[in-house]
């Protein structure tokens, strides 16, 4: 696995690693507060059969946090930056919690490079949330960031989940600075998702834990052809919660798209 950087759009430092020669790639985007570094356990079980990427958004991991403007489209330019790096003319993007809408403003931007999207414990609906949203949330991480952050972990993960992996998870995202989280959670508000997912010329699948319902019927009014499989008893990590099934569970969904039959696999 190679480690390497770029620059986005508007010269933010963009690290992420790459594994495997593929001619299709599967570049994974990480959600909020997260980082690249949540996928190792993708590159081993894809770069036999695909190029295998992923990334830090800005403000995450190792990638610059001096952004002036921030917002689930700039992610998405981050996403077009690495792909526009490795010299990417096929991909595949998955991403998990809002890497998945940042996938699909990636797929807006770069529509002759992408084949479909993928989200992880993502769309589970198309609701716009209230500008006003996300500066209380913003507000409420500002004055209370571990309180936040418990309070967060509780909604998206099953009680009983592992302690060790769980502290592990709260551990590894309470490293994103605060200011990054702020700014991220202001951006949020007003967001309309089903705009960009009615925008999309190519199919939309998610590989999801069952914390939160999918409302397929919205979903499909929206995007036509989608689907979506539901890992029971799992959160919102599950290439974490259950690495094995979770590779099985996404492995099945590229298999079944019209591409798997290139010459690029096996």
């Amino acid at each position: 696995m190679l480690n390497r950087t770029t620059s986005s759009f508007d010269g933010v430092s963009i690290a992420y690693s790459v594994s495997g020669t593929a001619e299709i790639a599967l570049v994974f985007i990480h959600g909020g507060m997260s980082d690249r570094s949540f996928w190792d356990g993708q590159h081993a079980a894809f770069a036999d059969r695909f190029q295998v990427i992923a990334l830090d958004l800005a403000g995450h991991g190792e990638s610059g946090r001096n952004r002036s403007e921030w917002g689930i489209p700039q992610f998405g330019r981050d996403v077009v930056a690495v792909m526009d790096a490795e010299r990417v003319s096929h991909a595949v993007l998955i991403g998990n919690s809002l890497g998945g809408p940042a996938a699909v403003e990636a797929a807006l931007f770069a529509p002759a490079s992408v084949l479909a999207v993928i989200g992880i414990d993502t769309f589970h609906n198309l609701q716009t949330p209230p500008a006003e949203h996300g500066q209380k949330t913003a507000e409420a991480w500002q004055k209370d960031p571990q309180g936040s952050m418990d309070l967060m972990l509780r909604m998206l993960l099953h009680s009983d989940m592992d302690a060790a992996l769980y502290e592990d998870i709260r551990r590894r995202m309470s490293r994103t600075p605060i200011e990054v989280c702020c700014a991220m959670f202001r951006s949020f508000g007003g967001y309309d998702p089903a705009g960009a997912v009615a925008k999309l010329h190519v199919p939309l699948r998610c590989v999801n834990g069952d914390k939160f319902p999918v409302n397929f019927e919205e979903l499909r009014r929206v995007a036509p052809g989608f689907d979506a499989v539901v890992l029971p008893h799992t959160g919102h990590y599950p290439m974490l919660e259950c690495p094995e099934e979770f590779n099985r569970q996404l492995g099945e969904v590229l298999s079944r798209f019209e591409f798997s039959k290139s010459s690029a696999l096996p």
